[in-house]
């Protein structure tokens, strides 16, 4: 055989080109020609010295990808952004007009935001890029002997790959074996239905596409069986490659709250030009003030004013929130799911791995004397290695394995003995499994799935190591040794065999007429953290439901160690089949438990408590689970167990399987939510306060209250508070004692607008009251505007630390527990502090120095203007708490 360092073709002569990657004639060759082609030797794969080499030679498994733009013509685009045009064209007019210290302020700020926007841009974007790297498809291939899992992009010409059913196939590959393999190639074919797959030579090098039944092709799915292949092309090779297709990437399209946000905004862009034309029409003809100074204004004012930042902070909090979640081990998919992780009602979870360890062993045999028999007949059920290494075995099969191992078997021996000829996988409607081996002349069937199924397959069973015909009695004490069994948490495989002299010849015949052996009790313990991971979504008002395949008794053991009430009503996947879909509505508003359900009855579950009015959150792994995770409001797939169509079909995927994972991602989509809010309430009302500390004056027939380059500086400010500090907020401590966000509410409901309005009076009550006292004692126009800057750009930073949270007050979260509205707020109050103490910066700011009596007038009515919030939090949170200290 053929391996990386003997005299076969050299590297050379394996095919470089991506036409001759993927030459049409690999169906056409026999396996040992394409093994001695791409220089493997399929025992022990490619040695990761030469992987490393051959990835350097055809590049990464993936198709070519469009790269960011640079930097620098990033920062360009920006310029072309309508609010820095409205700066750009008010620094031109202050340098026509002959103020060129105000105008090269203006440019500083252009760069400044600029930069800002930029880098909120990238990070948002490597926020995105972190998400993607995340949700990469992997592969199972041999490297020096060992079946390992890596990213997908890795693999190269050459490689061996296994599939099973559920994975994507990753590259284009020869199959060397397989077994009731049929793969899914509607993204080539566009036909939907799957196509069998062997791996016996195909003759006619001109084959259709969908006549190579040898190959698999990068992007389709195994849908069912198993196969060993070696991989013939990747990357831009592959025939998805030519279709520049992205097999796995993060959806991100504009969730619901992103375009109510941005139909929001648009009606407020309409409001706040009208503003911003009106208060210099006011100003030049009421009031009396230099058209110049009031276009200047305008212009400003319309900077200030228009909510272009809103859709823009929605998506970044999202993007960010996403990349949040998954460093506590929940990837997102969708940006969409962020927003509906607040209103979840119901959780829809598996048993296995989820709420257990899926860490089998086995703990009971039943009958004992059968013992021998039944560990040889499970080791013939199985192509999986007792190496914890064999990443594509499944975790009862390792188990009985070990079990096999400990007995004293020959693992290696025995499978030898009797080679295997075919394989009729497990699937969830079957409920077993089963394979065909050869020993000598004999034919031997082995046969394994659960205890009530594989009775029905059975005319007779072993008894002290002879075959006597299995009486209905034989069966029913079979069966209730299996409940007893079950009743102690245990998941049960029953094991058959047979003896033919002549190889069947379909699924059926194989599997009528089998010899029972036994039954195995297999342990699953539950997961340290399950029961306080559920305790807490039931207090957050969050119901929790269990479904899985396994026996009753087991569902049941189970859901008492985790804290399900193990006593109530449970419904089986029979029962659910009797029941019509208005009651099965009924029956789960009072069922907490389901078990011997199959994947079709977990979507049936999952309809009816959408019908019901629930917001359902919902796991699963397995392929026939994507129905059931495409219909729930979240679809939340296994990262470890689950298969790659559970993964690209999910909203959100679980990197450790753990059902205290969808606990915390719940309690971090709520604070996303709430920390969204929070931003957009301060945005708004800032904006609010802004149109309205301008437009007052205009009434009066006096100056406006602040120069334009100070209305620009309050913007940006503004905008790093929103865009910035309120992301990083913690959650408060009702947090996941609340119930549901209703998912009909509406973001801007009226608690939210009450809160804008009356935020938005509070703070134009303070710079208004500061501004008039000023300037109707005499004081000046300078001082008198100078006074609204300070009062406004205080209260801004005040208000931001009250609307932190509208329930718990401000000594209750921590004065300096947002690390980032500290340093934000210190440099707003420090460039206050500057701004009029410095004379260059009085002079371009158009500011002066305040005295002791100016400055108490300011601090006193920004803080009587803003604190009231904290005074009616403070006696609502006592109140609540019904104690002094709440």
């Amino acid at each position: 055989m053929a391996t990386p360092g003997d005299s076969s073709p050299k590297m050379s002569e394996v095919p470089t080109s991506p036409a001759s990657q993927s030459s049409p004639t690999w169906h056409a060759l026999p396996i040992h020609q394409v093994i001695s082609h791409l220089r493997v030797n399929p025992e022990i794969g490619l040695s990761e010295a030469e992987a490393q080499a051959r990835l350097e030679e055809y590049g990464p498994n993936r198709p070519q990808v469009d790269h960011d733009e640079p930097l620098w013509k990033e920062f360009l685009e920006g310029l072309r952004e309508p609010m820095v045009l409205l700066l750009l064209a008010t620094g031109i007019l202050y340098a026509m007009w002959g103020k060129p210290g105000e105008a090269l302020a203006i440019f500083l700020i252009i760069l400044a935001l600029n930069s800002i926007e930029l880098a909120n841009e990238r990070r948002a974007k490597r926020a995105i890029h972190g998400l993607q790297r995340l949700a990469e498809p992997t592969a199972l291939v041999l490297r020096d002997g060992r079946q390992i899992d890596l990213p997908a992009e890795q693999l190269v010409p050459g490689d061996v790959l296994f599939l099973r059913a559920g994975r994507r196939v990753p590259a284009d590959a020869r199959l060397e074996e397989a077994y009731g393999l049929a793969v899914d190639e509607s993204t080539l074919s566009g036909e939907s239905a799957p196509v069998d797959k062997q791996a016996q030579i195909i003759p006619d090098p001109e084959a259709p596409l969908v006549d190579r039944t040898n190959m698999v092709f990068a992007g389709s799915l195994v849908m069912r069986g198993r196969a060993r292949a070696i991989v013939v092309a990747t990357g831009m090779s592959t025939r998805l490659g030519r279709l520049a297709f992205i097999s796995s990437h993060i959806q991100v399209t504009r969730t619901p709250l992103q375009q109510a946000m941005a139909e929001l905004s648009g009606w407020l862009v309409w409001i706040a030009l009208g503003f911003s034309v009106i208060v210099p029409l006011l100003g030049a003809t009421i009031a009396h003030q230099p058209i110049e100074t009031m276009l200047l204004t305008g212009l400003s004012l319309a900077f200030a004013t228009i909510p272009e930042e809103m859709p823009i902070i929605i998506t970044m909090v999202l993007a960010l929130g996403a990349y949040r979640l998954s460093r506590k081990q929940a990837i997102v998919r969708r940006l969409k799911s962020v927003e509906t992780l607040g209103c979840v009602t119901v959780i829809v979870t598996d048993k296995t791995g989820t709420l257990t360890e899926n860490r089998m062993r086995v703990t009971a045999i039943y009958p004992t004397m059968n013992l021998e028999v039944i560990l040889q007949t499970g080791v013939l059920s199985s192509a999986a290695s007792p190496d914890s290494r064999d990443l594509g075995a499944d975790a009862l099969e390792i188990a009985l394995l070990y079990a096999a191992q400990e007995a004293g078997l020959d693992i290696a021996g025995l499978r030898e003995s009797f080679p295997l000829l075919n394989e009729y996988s497990f699937d969830d409607r079957r409920k077993m499994m089963s394979t065909v081996r050869r020993y000598d002349n004999i034919f031997l069937v082995t046969a394994k799935g659960a205890p009530e199924v594989l009775l029905d397959h059975c005319t007779h069973h072993w008894v002290d190591g002879g075959i006597r015909e299995l009486s209905p009695s034989d069966r029913s004490a079979y069966l209730a040794s299996a409940a007893e069994l079950a009743e102690d948490g245990l998941r049960l495989i029953a094991f058959a065999k047979k003896r033919t002299a002549q190889a069947t010849s379909s699924q059926v015949q194989a599997e009528t007429g089998l010899v029972f052996l036994g039954i195995v009790g297999l342990a699953d313990p539950p997961r340290a953290e399950a029961r306080s991971a559920i305790a807490a979504t039931r207090l957050a008002g969050i119901r929790p439901l269990m479904v899985t395949g396994d026996y009753p008794m087991t569902a049941r053991h189970i859901a008492r160690l985790v804290g399900l009430d193990g006593n109530a009503a449970m419904i089986t996947g029979p029962e659910i089949d009797r029941l019509s879909d208005e009651a099965l509505q009924a029956a789960v508003d009072q069922v907490s438990i389901f078990a011997r359900a199959t994947p079709e009855h977990k979507l049936r579950i999952v309809q009816a408590l959408k019908a019901e009015g629930e917001r359902v959150a919902v796991t699963g792994d397995g392929v026939n689970d994507a129905p059931a995770l495409a219909a729930a409001d979240i679809g939340v797939a296994m990262g470890l167990s689950g298969s790659d169509v559970a993964r690209e079909t999910a909203d959100v995927v679980l990197a450790d399987d753990n059902y205290a994972t969808i606990a915390n991602m719940v309690s971090e989509g709520r604070l996303l939510y709430d920390n969204l809010k929070k931003g957009v309430r301060y945005y708004l009302a800032c904006k609010l306060a802004l149109v309205l500390i301008t437009l007052l004056p205009m009434l009066l027939r006096t100056p406006v209250p602040f120069t334009p380059i100070q209305i620009i500086l309050m913007e940006l400010f503004m905008d790093m508070a929103a865009a910035a500090t309120f992301v990083v907020e913690g959650s408060e401590a009702d947090l996941m004692r609340r119930p549901p966000r209703n998912p009909k509410a509406h973001f801007m409901d009226r608690p939210m607008v009450t809160s804008i309005f009356g935020s938005a009076v509070g703070l134009f009550a303070g710079v208004s009251t500061a501004y008039l006292a000023t300037w109707y004692k005499g004081e000046g126009i300078a001082v008198g505007q100078t006074v609204a800057f300070t009062a406004w750009m205080i209260g801004h930073v005040l208000l931001a630390l009250n609307l932190r949270s509208l329930r718990q007050p401000l000594y209750q979260l921590g004065l300096f527990s947002n690390h980032l509205m500290v340093f934000w707020g210190a440099a707003s109050l420090a460039f206050v502090l500057l701004a009029t103490t410095i004379p260059a910066l009085q002079g371009v700011l158009h500011t002066t120095k305040l005295t002791a009596s100016q400055w108490a007038l300011v601090l006193g009515s920004m803080f009587v203007a803003t604190f009231w919030i904290e005074i009616r939090k403070t006696l609502t949170f006592r109140y609540n708490q019904n104690s002094p200290l709440g």
